[in-house]
């Protein structure tokens, strides 16, 4: 596979999201910390020397850092920024969102249910109220700007990129051009006037609008339409467009779109006083007719249930779907397809197992998790190609301290081999032994001994008690009821075990002194109370 590109010798470019005026940005990897990012990269047009490279990059720090200011969960975190090497590419680092562009949730004829557009906007003016207290105004809040992460949280992006590009501080841009998009653009914005936080105020007015309605503000043939629209003509009320509109929803509409800057409301934090009536409450549950657009997050249930912890690690929508073709089903695909298909897994294999010894885990379970859903199609979500996919996958994710993730992997992982090769086969039995140990990471410590000493049970009756498998689930129990404050019983475990470990592999073996270690530790705790036994 050809070596993606890196930048600052760490950040490998894997995939590009987005093409801009501003620049780029990139699905990335930290080789660092192990962890996907996202990444900015900003072609500045007038770098024409290495010390003007030098001084916009002082510059773009400057403002990177005003953006890390902006301490709250709906702005992406701020990990690095730099100039690359060759001093043409600034570029910025930053937390990777897993979610949907606002753009998606806008259909003409489907309009959001109300508290569906409520709880955007609400979620939208929570976030400018943290950075107009730094003090930073967005310029070019809209829609392809606002994600919506899995959890229903809105997240708002490129705080900060617009101020970098600003006509009046550097040539980055056409002079005389202004920032921002000219569907959301305020009045004083086209003039280039002043830039106020009452600004980002109009940007919300347009994009609550647009989600209430369906539409834009303003529609028009041409940049120069758009704009002069935003200056002189009067938007068309939301209740015209939409009969079920609340007077006083449509009232603050249309006071975020007033032509003036003073003649809109005072500062974000009136806007979500008033949009506090149109939320959902505390418990309330969603009713049908409240339903928004298939296949999205729901940004209400923040609201419904603040603080919510996740959803369980073994609930079935945690479990990774079954292909539609059923285990028994694959799909037929021509032998030349599948004998291509074959070589990109054993690509895909090689490149795992590079990124494994360098210890790239996070990074590991990406590259096998992208094989899996073609392979699957291909071969059938059972074969022994994608089983084997999906059980990378789940290791990695387990040695990147993922637990959650990989819990479901591994017992669906368990269920899928027992059909495949039997529930005694190494395979499946190996499976449900580590989704054990991901619940005893999880802290599930009595249904992680409960899968253990099943495993074990079945263990033993093939292969002994002495066993590779057997004394490494003998040891794992032993520490699982320790972690449960049951000294005593994690004693009458591992003394045993010890013995044995001891008769087998010698007392200088590494798993006998970790597990003497253990009962020296554990003597000390049951103050002398327990035997002695010699090895």
């Amino acid at each position: 596979m050809p070596e993606p590109r890196r930048i600052a010798g760490r950040y490998e470019l894997l995939e590009q999201f987005s093409h801009g005026g501003m620049g780029d940005v990139w699905r990335g990897y930290d080789a660092v910390l192990d962890r996907p990012v996202a990444v900015k990269l900003i072609r500045p047009q007038a770098v024409t020397s290495p010390h003007l490279a030098q001084e916009l990059e002082k510059r773009f720090k400057r403002e990177a850092r005003i953006t890390a200011r902006i301490q709250h969960p709906g702005v992406p975190q701020v990990y690095d920024a730099d100039l690359d090497e060759s001093y043409e590419q600034l570029f910025l680092v930053m937390e990777l969102v897993d979610g949907v562009p606002l753009t998606a949730y806008v259909h003409p004829d489907h309009p959001l249910p109300l508290s569906w557009a409520v709880a955007v906007a609400a979620q939208v003016a929570t976030v400018l109220s943290y950075a107009h207290d730094v003090p930073v105004v967005h310029r070019d809040l809209k829609p392809s700007n606002v994600l919506v992460a899995r959890d229903g949280t809105v997240k708002v992006l490129d705080f900060g990129i617009a101020a970098i590009l600003r006509t009046d501080v550097t040539k980055l841009t056409v002079t005389g051009s202004p920032i921002g998009t000219h569907q959301y653009m305020a009045p004083e914005q086209v003039r280039g006037g002043r830039v106020t936080p009452r600004t980002d105020l109009y940007a919300l007015g347009c994009v609550l609008h647009e989600l209430l309605c369906g539409r834009p503000l303003f529609g028009g043939d041409s940049e120069w339409q758009l704009m002069m629209q935003h200056v002189n003509a009067a938007p068309t009320p939301l209740r015209q467009l939409r009969a079920d509109v609340p007077a006083a929803l449509e009232e603050l509409v249309l006071h975020l779109l007033r032509k003036a800057p003073e003649a809109r409301p005072a500062d974000v934090q009136e806007v979500y006083e008033r949009l506090r009536p149109f939320l959902p409450v505390t418990g309330e549950e969603s009713v049908p007719e409240e339903a928004g657009p298939a296949g999205v997050p729901d940004p209400t249930g923040i609201f419904r249930r603040p603080y919510a912890p996740r959803s369980r690690a073994g609930s079935a929508s945690a479990r990774p779907a079954a292909s539609p073709a059923g285990p028994d089903a694959p799909p037929a695909v021509p032998a030349a397809e599948r004998e291509a298909l074959r070589e990109q897994i054993l690509d895909v294999h090689a490149h795992y197992r590079a990124l494994m010894e360098e210890e790239r885990y996070a990074q590991a379970a990406e590259v096998v998790g992208e094989m899996i859903e073609p392979a699957a199609r291909a071969l059938g979500s059972e074969s022994k190609a994608v089983l084997g996919l999906r059980m990378r996958r789940a290791v990695s994710r387990q040695l990147a301290g993922d637990h959650r993730a990989a819990l479901p992997e591994f017992e669906a992982l368990a269920d899928a081999y027992a059909r495949v090769s039997g529930p005694s086969s190494e395979e499946a039995l190996d499976s449900r032994a580590q989704a054990a140990r991901c619940r005893g990471e999880l802290g599930q410590v009595t249904e992680a001994l409960a899968g253990l000493h099943g495993v074990l049970d079945v263990v033993r009756s093939v292969d002994g008690d002495v066993s590779e498998n057997a004394v490494e689930l003998r040891r794992d129990i032993g520490m699982l009821l320790l972690a449960q404050g049951r000294a005593a019983d994690a004693f009458d475990v591992l003394d045993p075990l010890h013995a044995d470990l001891c008769l087998v592999f010698g007392p200088d073996d590494e798993l006998t002194a970790e597990v003497a270690e253990t009962l020296a530790v554990i003597r000390l705790d049951l103050d002398g109370d327990v035997p002695h036994s010699s090895p």
